[in-house]
């Protein structure tokens, strides 16, 4: 059973809903049937850091700066 999200056409209220089968969702803040169904992105789960750096390298030898054509300036 999938968790969909919705805005109120009316109330301009967001929620999710779990919807079964051919269900049709309600606002639970207005009760209007006058819902629109979100686009849903999932979150990515990473253990990066958030302060990445946008251009680097590795930190070896052979990878260079990490700024092509910058090597031996």
């Amino acid at each position: 059973m999938p968790i969909y999200e919705y805005v109120c056409s009316d109330c301009q209220a967001a929620f999710e809903m779990l919807i079964r089968g051919q269900e049709k969702p309600c606002c639970p803040k207005c009760e209007s049937l006058n819902v629109d169904k979100q686009l849903s992105v999932p979150a990515a789960a990473t253990n990066l850091s958030a302060d990445l750096p946008v251009a680097g390298n590795c930190g070896r030898p052979q990878c260079g700066s990490g700024c092509a054509g910058l090597e031996g300036m």
